[in-house]
């Protein structure tokens, strides 16, 4: 299955979808048509229970280079009244990223050449993270006069720790994967032709192997009880949550399949098998 876009490629192939950036000549900077696109595509991802996981990289020799500056030095103040921060325009980085948090699929970054800025910053909602030893990242927002965006500030933290997020935020360095790796940003590095390939490989553990109704409670699970203040609120949620895969098809169909000594045929919805405890927060409200 294949969609158009015009700054996005979409590809869905034996249950595993890829969403290649498209812009090469800008390599791959991000804009509003990018943004809209991107939601659009995160949407049918999600609708399609055939698609097991996602994989997420760029076209050409970059993966992301961050907002597009065409518009000059107004970029980042375009549709900004610098009176009242309350007016602010909401950033569209962090559109993307909240959409991404909300995903009900495995989601993989393949970061195949630069990614800066937004570039980046958008990478930290997605589950796993792999780059090529040819790439480099960067939280430049500080050396633009402006602070890092798309909640990076909220996932950052959480993804390598508070030190590591203050010192790749306030010095807005370019990271080597080398110190990437090592930082707890990214799983793992490859050589640039071996990239999507092990993006591919951890993708179909996933599709191959993995109930998906599961994966989708798993993830929003994991996801959302970062913010908990206590191990009771995971006890609660796994309690309901075990209670209600437990009775679906899926759940005797690994059991049977573990004692026949064969690959499991998983047939869940994400779509519409969720646990009615799910959305189990609050949606919080923007001002």
């Amino acid at each position: 299955m294949t969609a158009s876009f015009e700054t996005l490629l979409y590809d869905v192939a034996d249950g595993v979808a890829t969403i290649t950036l498209n812009r090469p000549d800008k390599l791959n900077a991000f804009n509003g048509a990018m943004l809209r696109e991107l939601l659009a595509a995160f949407d049918a991802v999600d609708n399609d229970d055939d698609v097991r996981a996602l994989i997420i990289t760029g076209a050409g020799r970059g993966f992301c280079a961050g907002a597009d500056l065409s518009g000059g030095a107004g970029t980042f103040s375009a549709g900004v009244d610098n009176r009242d921060a309350k007016s602010f325009d909401r950033d569209g980085g962090g559109l993307a990223t909240l959409r991404l948090f909300d995903m009900k699929k495995f989601t993989i970054a393949a970061i195949n050449g630069p990614a800066v800025g937004v570039g980046i910053a958008m990478t930290l909602p997605m589950d796993v993270r792999l780059m090529s030893s040819a790439a480099k990242v960067g939280f430049v927002h500080v050396r633009r006069a402006i602070m890092p965006e798309a909640a990076s500030t909220w996932f950052l933290p959480r993804v390598v720790g508070i030190s590591k997020a203050l010192e790749w935020g306030c010095t807005g360095r370019l990271i080597s994967p080398d110190e990437a790796l090592s930082g707890g940003l990214v799983r793992s590095v490859h050589e640039p032709a071996d990239l999507l390939p092990a993006a591919t490989a951890l993708a179909r553990e996933v599709a191959d192997n993995a109930a998906p109704v599961s994966v989708a409670v798993t993830r929003q699970a994991m996801w959302r009880l970062l913010g908990s203040s206590h191990p009771m609120d995971g006890h609660r949620l796994d309690s309901r949550g075990v209670r209600y895969l437990a009775r679906l098809a899926d759940a005797t169909e690994g059991i049977e399949s573990f004692f026949e000594k064969r690959p499991p045929h998983f047939q869940g919805k994400p779509s519409t098998e969720l646990p009615d405890t799910m959305p189990w927060w609050d949606e919080p409200t923007f001002s």
